[in-house]
């Protein structure tokens, strides 16, 4: 068995780890960190776990050695004591936003402020797997990507290795969980219920991941939009093509990108109210669904795909990343299909 370790179990993507791998048959949980909620029970923090683990959440000090370590930490937390954790584990996978770039100065000009510790830049696998199987089986370091980023990159990057995309403008909206467990007042019932709320009309830092696997020279254009949802993205890009294609030549070109990937389902149906990608049919899967249209009046063809934030955006794709580095298959403990209705 593979014992691993979460450190920052309290927040939804911590949850989603510890109830995916309470499933997984080559792992065992560990230790479940949380600095606010140590000697509490894991299920107090996640309910939805009662009955099904008995772990305890402790402190980061109290971290004993292990297999593997999930790192779930607030943005900035993981680059500042990454020594510590290779000490503990010979393989880690972050989640956060701290080791996704390759670049410090990409990394200084979308985040704000340099990195602690930028020699550790572009040791870290960029954690899809879908973009980076290869590299994953071999990995002791991974990055987990952005949720924004996971569904726009999955979403374009067939057309843009077709050296076909001269423009790219992406609407996402998003669920309130992507903004994670802390309180706001952004978050509070009154001011969020019923929202549809742009919080980052532009300069949303994923779209440097977005540039980092697309190309530095893609011209995309990214702004995101909160909506009365807790879980999932939607993803509607605008893609201006180089030449005029058919649906024919779309299809083709989806197909032999995607055609063997377990977890993305090309969505384009002639009829019905599911036509196309809908993020609540993948409360809890690890599937990313992409569907399209061509404008018949222009170049203008238009991909939708809608992820769980907190599954192929976060936890699942962690999931996903780590059977690859451990040599097993990569839907282990990743097989549920979603319901309907829901």
């Amino acid at each position: 068995m593979i014992k691993v370790s979460i450190v920052g179990g309290s927040g939804y993507g911590g949850g989603e780890l510890v109830r995916l791998l309470l499933s997984h048959p080559g792992v065992t949980i560990n230790q479940v960190t949380s600095e606010r909620f140590a000697t509490k029970p894991v299920a107090r923090l996640h309910p939805n776990l009662r009955g099904a683990t008995t772990l305890k959440f402790c402190n980061i000090d109290q971290l004993e050695s292990c297999d593997l370590l999930f790192l779930c930490l607030p943005h900035g937390h993981a680059m500042g004591r990454l020594a510590h954790f290779q000490s503990l584990a010979p393989r880690l996978i972050d989640l956060s936003g701290d080791f996704r770039l390759d670049d410090p100065a990409a990394f200084e000009k979308w985040y704000g402020e340099p990195h602690a510790c930028p020699q550790n830049l572009g040791k870290f696998i960029y954690g899809i797997p879908e973009v980076n199987r290869t590299q994953l089986k071999d990995a002791n370091l991974v990055t987990g990507a952005g949720c924004n980023a996971t569904a726009t990159i999955l979403a374009l990057l067939p057309l843009y290795n077709a050296g076909l995309v001269d423009q790219a403008v992406v609407e996402v909206k998003a669920g309130s969980s992507e903004g994670g467990n802390s309180v706001s007042e952004a978050s509070h019932h009154p001011e969020r219920s019923g929202s549809v709320r742009s919080y980052k009309p532009t300069g949303h830092r994923h779209v440097a991941e977005m540039l980092m696997v697309l190309g530095a020279n893609a011209n995309i254009s990214f702004s995101a939009t909160s909506i009365e949802m807790v879980r999932g993205i939607l993803a509607t890009s605008h893609v201006f093509l180089n030449q005029s294609l058919d649906e024919k030549a779309i299809w083709k070109i989806y197909r032999e990108a995607y055609g063997a990937e377990r977890f993305i389902r090309i969505v384009k149906e002639r009829s019905g109210i599911y036509r196309y990608p809908e993020p609540k049919l993948l409360s809890g899967t690890n599937f990313c669904d992409i569907g399209f249209e061509i404008d018949p009046h222009s170049n203008r063809l238009v991909v939708i795909s809608a992820i769980d934030n907190l599954m192929k955006g976060a936890a699942g794709q962690a999931v996903q990343a780590f059977n690859l580095m451990h040599g097993l298959a990569e839907d282990t403990a990743l097989g549920f299909t979603g319901l309907h209705p829901i």
